[in-house]
């Protein structure tokens, strides 16, 4: 059907063979890829991307006791180690001026679950948040040491709605309407930390990332557009599927 009225080109046909890529489905051209890296992750939330892993034990005696510690409060229903983030909303109002230290300790360790529940990594249900995260977040200073930059996704069908559609927003832009170095704009570079900028080189290398029984790499050599650098033909993917099966059992 392609052949009806137009010449081939086997040479053409080729390269577009040489740059397919069976394990996303898509040509890989000189235009590159786009996708979420540590360095969105670092330059608009803040979090660390090159800290310690973010792992250790998954197992308690009593999470209601954990629970109960850390936040002064216990849910009626604490499912495996999992609580529900409308709980945290309803239970843990803003604190105010009369608010003791305890109370905003209390609730920055609140608010912390909800932006990991909501954003960095959410399950499939939306709308639970693991307890082993306060383990994490008993000392704010240490927990300052750990990656957090990492928004884990396994597929499509797990990417919260709003990321769903930024890619599918990024998919319709041609080459010339989109902004590879987006921070390089005076107007965002203004507003970002000079701090935050020292450890640009950890954005573009391509690592394993740690989240407790769950490994994935930072395929960095597929979008290295983003970073300004020359985007050669990717290498396969590295598949850790044996990885995958490890569960938090």
């Amino acid at each position: 059907m392609i052949g009806r009225g137009c010449k081939l080109d086997p040479k053409l046909i080729s390269a577009l063979i040489e740059r397919w890529r069976p394990e996303t489905h898509t040509f890989h051209l000189p235009c590159g890829e786009c996708t979420i890296t540590l360095e969105d992750m670092h330059l608009q939330l803040g979090l660390p991307v090159d800290g310690d892993a973010i792992t250790g034990s998954v197992h308690s005696a009593d999470w209601g006791a954990v629970c109960y510690e850390l936040l002064g409060a216990i849910p009626d229903n604490i499912n495996g180690g999992q609580i529900e983030m409308g709980w945290l909303r309803d239970t843990f109002p803003e604190p105010d001026d009369d608010s003791t230290e305890l109370e905003k300790i209390r609730y920055a360790r609140v608010y912390i679950l909800q932006i990991i529940g909501d954003y960095l990594m959410p399950d499939l249900s939306q709308n639970l948040v693991h307890l082993r995260w306060l383990l994490k977040l008993v000392d704010f200073r240490a927990a300052g040491e750990f990656s957090w930059g990492w928004n884990h996704s396994t597929s499509y069908a797990q990417l919260p709605t709003y990321l769903e559609d930024i890619r599918l927003l990024l998919e319709q832009r041609s080459e010339a309407q989109f902004q590879w170095k987006l921070y390089e704009d005076p107007t965002i570079r203004a507003v970002i930390p000079d701090e935050y900028l020292q450890t640009s080189n950890a954005w573009h290398v391509k690592v394993p990332l740690v989240n407790f029984a769950i490994v994935e790499m930072h395929q960095s050599d597929r979008v290295l557009r983003q970073f300004g650098f020359r985007q050669p033909i990717p290498v396969a993917l590295e598949v850790l599927d044996d990885h995958h099966k490890i569960d938090l059992r």
